[in-house]
């Protein structure tokens, strides 16, 4: 079956522990978020699986091949990261040109539509680019350059709503069109509900969640009252959170709704990123 398949893998950054002990599989023609704080180890996975840095310990594999200093496995991978690893004075033009060499299955045609699309000037430099411009530059490339599995790393920074909409409509359609693995790791966590299938969160450089988004958001609900009848209806329930606001209390709970929620308490359900901040609360 082909895949990522992440083994057992350590990573220190001297007496820090980035990774601890994490595995898991990318399956492929699947749609992933990746989530976690601010130094939670996603962009150290992200940049372990395309080799650009190394495990202290572990495995990983591209379709049963180990990422190591393997031309034919890296060659299944493409990673849009917040660096820019683009010659800085070269032209976009001509960017696109020498990314043909590298990536064999790149779409030139399709990179100059979507540039197009979303008005990049192909003439301009890489160095003049914008933050917004300098992301949407690097996702034209990482939807055309055709590979199995795609790795996005905070992909619309600086990009405004519009823009934002515009790539998600844009993914959304080449992944119906040319099915691959999309790993998207991003912030804007609620944007990102409507896209992904799975979900990875990791916490202090280990996996607390790794199923389906569905699976995942059914497990938990929300409730809304006064405290006294919030106090009440909270006995022998998982609690992973409470807001409190005046007398109204607000709990996050997860399990299945078992009981009947009492007059005066507002139920609804626990939405992708107030379930993702209440887990990954300290």
């Amino acid at each position: 079956m082909n895949s990522i398949e992440v083994r057992s893998i350590i990573k220190n950054y001297g007496n820090t522990c980035a990774l601890d002990n994490v595995s898991l599989r990318f399956e492929e023609n699947k749609i992933y978020g990746l989530l976690g704080r601010n130094g939670a180890g996603k962009t150290t996975l992200l940049n372990l699986i395309t080799n650009r840095i190394f495990v202290n310990s572990g495995k990983i594999l591209v379709d049963g091949e180990s990422v190591i200093d393997n031309d034919n496995a890296l060659g299944k991978l493409y990673l849009m990261s917040e660096k820019n690893y683009y010659p800085e004075n070269a032209k976009i033009k001509h960017i696109f040109k020498l990314t043909k060499n590298f990536y064999p299955n790149f779409d030139a045609d399709y990179a100059i539509k979507l540039a197009e699309l979303f008005e990049l000037n192909l003439n301009k430099s890489v160095r003049s680019l914008s933050t917004g411009y300098s992301s949407i530059f690097k996702l034209i490339i990482s939807l055309s350059v055709n590979t199995p599995y795609i790795l996005l790393d905070e992909p619309v920074l600086g990009l405004d709503a519009n823009h934002r909409d515009l790539f998600y409509r844009t993914l959304l359609q080449k992944y119906s069109e040319n099915p691959c693995t999309i790993i998207i790791s991003t912030h804007l966590i609620e944007e990102l509900s409507g896209i992904i299938e799975d979900i990875i969160i990791l916490k202090k450089g280990r996996i607390i969640i790794n199923e389906s988004c569905e699976d995942f958001l059914s497990k938990g609900y929300t409730i809304t009252g006064s405290a006294t009848l919030v106090d009440a209806f909270l006995i022998d329930k998982n609690v992973i959170g409470i807001d409190t606001l005046g007398g109204i209390k607000t709990a996050y709970i997860l399990g299945k709704l078992i009981n009947e929620i009492p007059e005066g308490i507002e139920f609804s359900k626990l939405d992708l990123q107030k379930l993702f901040i209440q887990l990954t609360n300290s």
